[in-house]
């Protein structure tokens, strides 16, 4: 039997032709084709590989694929609205004319704070937190119960493979990884608020794929060590490379004019150092890159050149040169970066946006030129942040110093006043990124820029605005006043070659985006009053729009919520030629989803990988729905510590 399935996904990798293929959990995939034909493969049934001898015989071929929509679940069937939930479908078209669908489910790899095996006979502690000298850190908060903390907020996530062949015993098909960062910990088990108070772990997966069914099953799962980084500051969202790393995030960097005599930053300092004195909040707020290695471990770097911002998401472009990158933030930027050299983002040249308002209207669309704020190398960047404290750099008044040599901007929805220091350029570039660029004459007026991929074929990018509101209608930024919309917004960035930077010189890219608008079908729609479930947003439309991932086999814009106005956040599926909306997923009630990625091709399968956070963080969206739902939710995610890693797979094939 093991001999014809592998024959059969033989025979269907040459007649899908490059079809999206997502595993399905122990059915044949040559299912999909049962009655189509093949001019390359054994149809004549003697035996052989060699072409059909029937001249009529016409080789089928995949043509396109659209996702069917779930509808969202109700108080009718609680317990969907208490778990990640899945009741979509795959339909694939081919050239005979003929349809296949893929009914699709969710399969997780682990929920944290499971064992998982650490690949040495042992097990660890799925989303644990550590400190710097390896050791766990404890929560210690109810008398008789210490545990190591874990992460109930599993965020960014990549899937890939390797070209060298795996180092870890148990892979009993092909070897696949995963790296999955860890945002936060919503709380501890006393119920105090722990929002960044811990250093974020990011871990790597050694997954077994059966070549037969595409499933993945966990055998390793590795902690990154990151104390050569100074730990890690609020991993959000995350990228694949095109060379096949891991790109990872630090948002909402500390505020180094403050941070030293902040309880939470001290605290921070108290978790990874031992010491509340020590962290230098100059070491976070950059970007992060994971290597991956055979033996399923994984090495990590910063990259301080690319701007101390609130970085998001980074999407690099096919060239593997340049970088767009969200900024999730009040007073936020759009922000560019060109590498010197392909695949290698320790050195380039750092842009901001500046947006020309062309309408007003709704979430309004605007054109781009590019400021030039500066080029470095990481190590250079570096070696100033280990250097320099926040007044070495700026002068920063949150008064107004009645003084014309101060230039007044907004800075995290508040006026700053701000002067550089002499010969203080550079530092201030790439470590006080937000304030420079307002000086610079950037438009630093998004608010939470989220998401960030690219339709490669289109040249087009896409950005998620959570939020549409504060610094983006206030009209206190100049050039940059549109109409709010608590549901946020997907934008859409047309990409050229050719464009010169606000100095007129060149920008080395082909790869720069140059105007930007919504998407029709991917703007929210807050309603006037509640609908009986409690949402305050259309269920039928996007809500706080936060990952996004493109897949150019599928065609398709992923779209994950993170959203205050649906009762069960969702992932959306949008053909970007059909201009079809799907609801492809159901998080638990008050989760966020995270973890997204479209993955084209590993070893012929397609995977699109999901995971949730903080299930059960109520708030006032969920009155109508919290008493019937929260001991459902507890009974299912440990008490709401608990938050699942995995992907959609396809379940049931239908005609």
């Amino acid at each position: 039997m093991q001999d014809t399935n592998q024959a059969n996904r033989r025979r269907l990798l040459k007649m899908l032709g490059g079809a999206p293929m997502l595993p399905i959990g122990g059915v044949s995939m040559a299912a999909l084709l049962a009655g189509c034909n093949s001019s390359d493969d054994d149809d004549d049934g003697d035996g052989s590989t060699n072409p059909n001898p029937n001249p009529s015989t016409t080789p089928v071929t995949f043509t396109s694929a659209a996702f069917t929509s779930m509808p969202a679940p109700t108080l009718a069937t609680p317990q969907l609205m208490a778990r990640t939930t899945v009741s979509s479908a795959l339909a694939l078209t081919f050239s005979d004319g003929s349809k296949r669908t893929v009914e699709l489910g969710y399969e997780p790899f682990f929920m944290t704070g499971d064992a998982v095996p650490d690949g040495k006979g042992g097990t660890m502690v799925a989303g644990g937190y550590f400190n710097l000298a390896g050791a766990p850190i404890m929560d210690d908060s109810v008398p008789a119960k210490a545990r190591q903390f874990f992460s109930n907020c599993p965020d960014g996530t990549s899937l890939l493979a390797l070209s060298e062949p795996t180092k870890v015993a148990g892979v009993a098909g092909n070897a696949v990884y995963a790296v999955v960062q860890f945002e936060y910990q919503s709380m501890n088990q006393a119920g105090a608020d722990m929002y960044g108070l811990l250093p974020s772990p990011i871990a790597v997966l050694t997954l077994s794929q059966d070549p037969n069914t595409g499933k993945l099953s966990l055998v390793k799962y590795s902690n990154v060590d990151t104390a050569s980084v100074h730990g890690l500051w609020i991993t959000c969202g995350a990228s694949l490379s095109p060379w096949g790393t891991h790109l990872s995030s630090e948002e909402y960097e500390p505020d180094a004019t403050v941070a030293r005599t902040q309880a939470a930053f001290q605290t921070y300092s108290q978790n990874v150092y031992g010491d509340p004195a020590k962290a230098n909040p100059y070491h976070y707020g950059h970007m992060p890159e994971v290597t991956v290695h055979p033996d399923g471990t994984g090495t990590i770097k910063k990259h301080y050149c690319m701007g101390r911002i609130s970085h998001e998401l980074v999407q690099m472009m096919p060239d593997q040169r340049t970088a767009l990158m969200g900024d999730d933030a009040t007073n936020g930027g759009l922000f560019m970066f060109v590498a010197d050299r392909k695949a290698d983002l320790s050195a380039g040249t750092l842009y901001v946006a500046q947006w020309t308002q062309t309408s007003g209207t709704g979430p309004g669309a605007g054109t781009l030129k590019w400021i030039k704020l500066g080029h470095a190398t990481s190590a250079e960047v570096k070696e100033l942040a280990d250097q320099l404290v926040a007044a070495d750099i700026m002068d920063v008044r949150t008064v107004d110093p009645a003084d014309a040599t101060f230039t007044q901007i907004r800075y995290s929805g508040k006026d700053n006043w701000v002067k550089m220091q002499p010969g203080r350029r550079q530092a201030a570039a790439f470590l006080e990124t937000h304030r420079y660029a307002a000086m610079a004459g950037g438009t630093l007026a998004f608010t939470k820029m989220e998401g960030t991929t690219v339709n490669a074929r289109d040249k087009i990018a896409y950005s998620a605005m959570s939020r549409i509101e504060s610094s983006m209608i206030d009209g206190k930024v100049p050039g940059l006043k549109v109409e709010g919309n608590s549901a946020g917004a997907v934008y859409q960035l047309h990409m050229k070659a050719g464009q010169v930077d606000t100095d007129g010189s060149a920008i080395d890219s082909e790869w720069v985006p140059v105007d930007m608008g919504a998407v029709a079908e991917l703007v929210g729609k807050p309603l006037a009053t509640p609908d009986a479930l409690g949402n305050t947003h259309n269920a039928d439309f996007i809500s706080n729009p936060d990952n996004l991932k493109f897949s150019e086999k599928l065609r398709t814009l992923f779209v994950g919520e993170d959203s205050g106005g649906h009762v069960n956040n969702f992932m959306w599926a949008y053909n970007v030629d059909t201009k079809a909306l799907s609801r492809l997923l159901s998080c638990p009630v008050a989760a966020e989803s995270t973890g997204l990625q479209a993955v084209d091709e590993i070893n012929g399968w397609t995977y699109i990988t999901s995971n949730f956070q903080h299930a059960a963080d109520w708030g006032g969206v969920h009155a109508v729905v919290r008493p019937t739902l929260e001991p459902l939710v507890k009974a299912n995610y440990k008490d709401g510590f608990g938050a699942s890693v995995g992907y959609l797979t396809g379940v049931k094939i239908g005609a």
